[in-house]
C-alpha cells in the first residue's frame, strides 16, 4: 500500500497550485463565468457562484478578475460557449479516475485528455464505466490542530446539518454534506472561525483501491498533467492515500 497521507496528498496538491496560480485563476475564472450564466450574478440567489468566489477569494484570485468573470457570465463582456464535460477513465493499478471540464473545445479537450491518460498508464472509459463508484458530496477537510474544541466544532457541524464528521486520520478531519447543502454547509462553519484545509464539491468514492508506490508516483505525474490542461476543473479518484 501507498505511504502517502491524505493530508500530504492535499499539501501536495495545493503546492502544486501555487505554482501554477495563473492557470488556477484561468480556472477560477471559467466557473465563475459558468455560475453566473446558469444561475445568475447575485452569490447571495446562487449557491454555485457564491462557492466559486469562496474558492477564488481563498485562492487569492484579485477581486477585479472576480468582477470581470461575473460579468461574462451575465452577459456584461464577451465569453466563449463553455461546456460542461465529464470524463471517466481508469489510471495506474486500475484506478478509477472522473475528470471534470469546462471547454468551448471539446474534440480538443476529449484528445488532450485521452492523449495523457495514454502516456501516464491510463486509458479513458466510457460514459458511466466508473462513475457509480463515486458519490457526489460537499467535503470540508481541517487540520486537526487547528481545531480548538473538538465536541463544540461537532456539535456545531451537527446542527449545520452535516452527514459526517470524520476524524479518524491523525491530521484531518473530513466533514461531508448533500452537495446540494454544500454552500450553506460551510457558511454556518465559517462562523466557527476555523480555516478549511481544502472545500470543494467532490466525487467521493464508495471504496478505495489499494496500490503500490510505483503505481502512485505514476498517478501523482497523470494528475499533474491533467491539471495542468486549462480545460479541466476537477480531478478524483479512488485510490487508496
Amino acid at each position: 500500500m501507498a505511504g502517502h497521507s491524505k493530508w500530504k496528498n492535499i499539501q501536495h496538491r495545493k503546492g502544486a497550485q501555487d505554482k501554477k496560480r495563473g492557470k488556477i485563476f484561468t480556472k477560477m475564472g471559467r466557473e465563475i463565468t459558468i455560475a453566473s450564466k446558469l444561475g445568475g450574478e447575485d452569490p447571495e440567489a446562487n449557491p454555485r457562484l457564491r462557492l466559486a468566489i469562496t474558492k477564488a477569494r481563498a485562492g487569492n484570485m484579485p477581486r477585479d478578475n472576480i468582477t470581470r468573470a461575473i460579468k461574462k457570465g451575465s452577459g456584461k463582456l464577451d465569453m466563449g460557449e463553455y461546456v460542461e464535460k465529464v470524463y471517466e477513465g481508469y489510471g495506474p493499478g486500475g484506478v478509477a479516475i472522473i475528470i471534470e471540464c469546462l471547454t468551448e473545445n471539446i474534440n480538443r479537450t476529449v484528445s488532450e485528455v485521452r492523449y495523457i491518460l495514454s502516456r501516464n498508464g491510463g486509458s479513458m472509459g466510457a460514459e458511466g464505466s466508473v462513475a457509480w463508484m463515486f458519490n457526489k458530496k460537499g467535503l470540508i477537510i481541517y487540520e486537526k490542530e487547528k481545531i480548538p474544541d473538538f465536541d463544540a466544532f461537532f456539535e456545531a457541524a451537527l446542527e449545520a446539518g452535516v452527514e459526517d464528521v470524520n476524524d479518524q486520520d491523525e491530521d484531518i478531519v473530513e466533514v461531508t454534506c448533500e452537495w446540494q447543502k454544500f454552500s450553506d454547509v460551510k457558511d454556518a462553519l465559517d462562523k466557527l472561525n476555523i480555516e478549511a484545509a481544502m472545500a470543494e464539491i467532490s466525487q467521493i468514492p464508495e471504496n478505495k483501491k489499494q496500490i503500490d508506490d510505483d503505481a502512485q508516483s505514476t498517478l501523482d505525474k497523470l494528475v499533474d498533467k491533467l491539471d495542468d490542461l486549462d480545460d479541466v476543473q476537477s480531478i478524483f479518484h479512488n485510490a487508496e492515500n
